[in-house]
């Protein structure tokens, strides 16, 4: 009996074995679906934070690079204007020397032409200095000359110098004659005698003549005479390149009317004398 009582109850016992088995191996398969899970969670939840942190690093790695190209593009715009800087300096030294020697050379010129200025008015005072005092050694011979002629013939001061009129009173010139008497000629030996002390003049011979006759006729009358006048006085010691010979006809009468004393008045010859050293008409 005992036996069979074993052998009865075996059979039962293996099915519920069995499902404590399936339900164990169930619960280790939901134990390890659950930690793989987790596992899985956990994976992913790193993964996350590392891409989280890669992005982070990424993002500080290009603010960082876009930083140092800021800080290259400042170093290099710094670099470049520090070597402007430093031509620029080069330059303003150039500019600074050039014009510091600009600036003694203009000195130098200065002084120079001040001196020259100061030498130019020395030597024009001088100068003014000497003219007048040849002026005024001029006008004395002028006056000289004035005052010895006026006792050979009438005399006159004009604008252009002397003026010595030798009319019928000294030049006793014949009607239709240009010849020269022997009195004319010792009045004009003394005229020369006092022109030869004096030197620096010219002298204009002018003849006229009355107005008997032609104006072409008395032209060429008057040019007689005064040639006449001049070259006796040339003979006499006078140089002749101090002479210009005109005659002017009967156009410039010194006395008015047709009277045989009128006529005589206007056959004359006039000496023009001019110190060349004076300046006439101021």
């Amino acid at each position: 009996m005992t036996s069979l009582s074993l052998q009865s109850d075996e059979p039962a016992e293996r099915p519920r074995r069995t499902g404590r088995a399936v339900i164990l191996f169930l619960l280790l398969l939901l134990l390890c679906v659950s930690a793989l899970g987790f596992l899985a969670y956990r994976s992913e939840q790193r993964t996350r934070a590392m891409e989280q942190q890669v992005a982070l690093l990424s993002a500080r790695t290009a603010q960082a690079e876009a930083l140092a190209r800021q800080a290259m593009d400042r170093a290099a715009t710094a670099d470049t204007a520090a070597r402007a800087a430093a031509e620029g300096r080069q330059v303003a030294e150039a500019q600074t020397a050039s014009a510091r020697q600009e600036t003694a050379s203009a000195r130098q010129e200065a002084d120079t032409a001040r001196q020259e200025a100061t030498s130019a008015k020395e030597t024009a005072a001088r100068a003014q200095a000497e003219a007048e005092r040849i002026r005024k050694a001029a006008e004395a011979e002028v006056n000289r000359l004035e005052a010895a002629l006026g006792q050979i013939a009438e005399t006159r001061r004009t604008a252009l110098g002397l003026v010595m009129n030798l009319g019928s009173d000294h030049l006793k010139f014949e009607f239709d004659k240009a010849d020269l008497r022997p009195e004319d000629r010792e009045l004009l030996s003394r005229i020369a005698g006092i022109i030869l002390t004096s030197h620096d003049y010219t002298i204009s011979v002018n003849g006229h003549t009355d107005d008997v006759g032609s104006d072409a006729y008395n032209q060429k009358l008057s040019e007689r005479r005064a040639e006449a006048v001049r070259d006796y006085l040339i003979k006499a010691g006078l140089p002749a390149e101090i002479f210009t010979v005109q005659g002017h006809g009967k156009s410039l009468p010194l006395v008015r009317g047709t009277s045989e004393e009128a006529r005589a008045k206007n056959r004359r010859v006039e000496l023009g004398l001019v110190n060349t050293r004076i300046r006439y008409g101021r």
